[in-house]
Parts: C-alpha cells; structure tokens; sequence
C-alpha cells in the first residue's frame, strides 16, 4: 500500500468545472470571465470570485448572472479568455501577473452572446448549458486572517432557468441530462481537461433523481 506523504501545494484544484460566467458592465456591456471555483446544490450554486474582479463587482451591483458551462471541444475558446480583464485599468495583483484589458470578451474569445429570459446578462450561444442566476447571499472567505480579509468571496446564487443544447437532453425526456452525451470542460491544477467514459456503476443512481428536486425549482416557473 502507498503511504500519505505530506505536501504543501500552492492551489487545491483537483478538478472542477469550468464555469463562464456572463455579467453586466455599468455602461450595459457584458462581461465574460471563466472561473473554476463553483459547486452545486439543487439549484443554488456557490461561485468563488476575487472580491476585486470585473465579474464579482457586476455581480454585487446587478444580483445578476448567467453560468454558461463549456465542453471539452471549446477548450480553445475559453483559453482565449485566459489573462483577460473586464477591470480597466487592470488591477495591480493581475497586471503583475500578465493580465491585460479587453472591453469586448465575446469577440475575443469567439463565442456568441444571445439574449436571456430573466436576466440582463446574455447567454453563451455556444455552450451546451447556460444557467441565469441571481444573487442571493455573499460570504467572505478568510475573515480569520488579515492578510486575506475582503480578498475572496463566496456568492451563492439561485438559478432561475436552465437551458441546454438538444443533444445532450436525454431522449424523451423534458428533465433529464444525458450524463454520456455531456462532455464538460475540467480545470485541474490550471490544465484542462475532459471527462472520460463510465468507470462503474453508481449505487446512488438507483435513486430517481425527481427525488433530489428543489423547491427553487418551483419558485423559478412563477
């Protein structure tokens, strides 16, 4: 057996999705940022932004937002996203790290914006699934030091449609995403990265997912 060896890497990116997040500028431009810190649960998620970026100042003045979900196939396009800022001028902490400014994002990266049903910011034609979302509550990270205080923040927001391409949908259903036709795009330890095939069946599948069903769900169709 293998033994634990302690480390200290810089980052914890062991795998996440890549998220494009869409927001609104204060001259009424969008903005387009991709992240790699977020999680789900039912229709909330929770989004870590830097408490100075483009996207969380957006997000903080509108409540706004939509969380378009790239495949693997548009690694290329969100790589041109990569050292780009919404902010001009662009923040000391970025501008030392290579960051420069670009106003139209979708241009850049070569991707299309269409309008959205509930919210200001425009969906990413592109991706096969786009999430709008709200603002519905702000945690700061590391209150605790410092040093770190007022630099990351956790907004959670309640998502209020959802929308998906056609051949992932599962066929015959209105509700159901087909686990083996989504490809999505991975972010780990700053590399990309796509999902592979099935590698075993899962006990918890046998519990249907209409069970798992949020009463956001509800509230979102009023």
């Amino acid at each position: 057996m293998t033994s634990h060896l302690p480390i200290e890497p810089n980052i914890l990116y062991f795998g996440t999705p890549v998220v494009l997040i869409s927001t609104t500028n204060e001259d009424s431009t969008p903005n387009l940022a991709p992240i790699s810190s977020a999680f789900w649960l039912g229709w909330r998620a929770m989004l870590g932004l830097g408490a100075r970026s483009q996207t969380a100042t957006n997000l903080l003045r509108t409540g706004q937002c939509v969380l378009n979900l790239p495949s693997s196939a548009q690694a290329p396009a969100v790589d041109r996203l990569a050292l780009t800022t919404g902010s001009n001028p662009v923040p000391p902490r970025k501008r030392d790290r290579g960051y420069r400014h670009v106003a139209d994002k979708f241009s850049h990266a070569g991707l299309t914006p269409i309008p959205s049903e509930t919210v200001a910011p425009p969906r990413v034609a592109e991706c096969p699934v786009a999430m709008e979302a709200v603002l519905e509550s702000v945690h700061p990270f590391a209150q605790d030091d410092e040093t770190q205080r007022g630099g990351v923040l956790g907004l959670e927001v309640r998502v209020q449609r959802v929308f998906v391409h056609n051949d992932i949908r599962t066929p015959g259903t209105t509700d159901h995403i087909d686990p083996d036709a989504w490809h999505p795009l991975i972010m780990s330890f700053q590399k990309f990265y796509g999902l592979g095939p099935q590698v075993h069946p899962s006990t918890l599948a046998s519990i249907p997912e209409r069970l798992y069903r949020s009463p956001d769900i509800a509230r979102a169709a009023r």
